[in-house]
């Protein structure tokens, strides 16, 4: 189920609350264009700085606007159990398809920490459940050996892996086997990530660029060598824009493009600030390459 162009939605914000319209356009601009999956309230969608009334809302607005149109996986992850359990909780009952869950930030768990936090929201749902692995914002890195523990159990179903590290695909690949679902959250690495094995990605420049991105999901997963050396031509198009939405901390350049193309503001919550004036030249530089200005 969970493969090909999943974006990790930005959430939209009008004089700095949530605005709903703006987030439903966007949803179904990403239907439109092939987006195969909607990741709400993830680290892009500012997920630290939404209340616990937002994220839930966030979430069941995409759940309604989406359901049966393509899958969504909510973003419940948090560095308290009981508050992960708590959001998996609520994603469930308003109709999620998937879970995706962060490694606990800040708190520093040990492997065996990782594998109870993960065991306990398992234990309260039975939707798949996505493991986030994200060293360089969790600072905590989830070895492969505790991800093929954490396998075992019925709900562990793959991982986002942001660690940027192309071999531990591999090593996962060896250890848990081709069942279990690959995705990566690096834009840029895409390419050589499903080259090896993996199935997809859960992309922040699927934001700006859904259809592009899209379609190099599904031709680098193709048989054809013409469809290949078109995922080749797209993906040599976008690295740009991979690129510069990171020059400054995400999302803050993802919503300064997507206020270029006429999708959303580029209102970002405090502690993120909006982008300087040479992050700005450097975004227009990056779409006007991809032919998306």
């Amino acid at each position: 189920m969970f493969k090909g162009s999943n974006v990790a939605l930005l959430t939209p914000f009008k004089n700095n609350k949530l605005d709903e319209d703006c987030y439903i356009k966007l949803i179904n601009f990403h239907i439109e264009n092939g987006t195969n999956g909607l990741v709400p309230a993830g680290t892009t969608g500012e997920s630290p700085t939404l209340s616990h009334e937002e994220h839930e809302k966030v979430i069941e607005l995409c759940i309604k606007e989406a359901k049966g149109k393509i899958p969504v996986i909510a973003g419940t992850g948090s560095n308290s159990t009981t508050e992960a359990v708590a959001l998996t909780k609520h994603a469930e009952k308003a109709g999620a398809d998937g879970v995706l869950v962060v490694t606990p930030y800040y708190n520093k768990p040990t492997q065996e920490g990782l594998y109870q936090h993960y065991k306990s929201i398992n234990d309260n749902t039975s939707l798949p459940i996505i493991i986030y692995n994200i060293p360089s914002r969790c600072v905590i890195d989830m070895s492969v050996d505790t991800m093929a523990r954490l396998y075992e159990l019925k709900n562990i179903a793959g991982v986002k892996d942001a660690t940027g590290d192309l071999n531990r695909l591999d090593q996962t690949l060896k250890k848990l086997g081709p069942n279990f679902i690959q995705l990566t959250g690096e834009d840029g690495l895409a390419f050589e990530f499903n080259k090896r094995g993996g199935v997809g990605i859960i992309s922040v420049t699927a934001n700006i660029a859904p259809k592009l991105c899209s379609d190099f999901q599904k031709f680098s997963k193709s048989n054809s060598d013409n469809e290949i050396k078109e995922a080749e031509r797209i993906d040599a198009l976008l690295q740009p824009l991979h690129k510069a939405l990171f020059i400054e901390s995400n999302p803050a350049p993802a919503k300064y493009a997507a206020k270029l193309l006429g999708l959303c503001s580029d209102d970002v919550r405090l502690p993120l600030v909006k982008i300087q004036e040479s992050t700005k030249e450097k975004v227009k530089e990056a779409l006007l390459s991809a032919k998306l200005l």
